[in-house]
């Protein structure tokens, strides 16, 4: 009579294809993160940027905005 394990044993071609997706997965998480980090890098540079120049002339860039008559 069969060991209750044999009867629970997954066959070794299901195992490999298992771990072919678990693979897969792992890779296109890893490409998720590299393009997120890449964006959040992105971000950090528009708002460095942006904070460079309200530090140099915040007035002026405020008051581009403010509407002059008959605008």
């Amino acid at each position: 009579m069969p060991s209750a394990s044999e009867h629970h044993q997954i066959p070794a071609e299901t195992q490999r294809h298992d771990d072919d997706q678990t693979q897969g997965t792992a890779q296109g998480l890893s490409a998720a993160a590299m393009l997120a980090q890449e964006q959040a890098d992105d971000l950090d540079a528009i708002l460095d940027d942006i904070e460079t120049v309200l530090e140099t002339n915040a007035e002026e860039y405020v008051n581009s905005f403010v509407q002059k008559g008959g605008e």
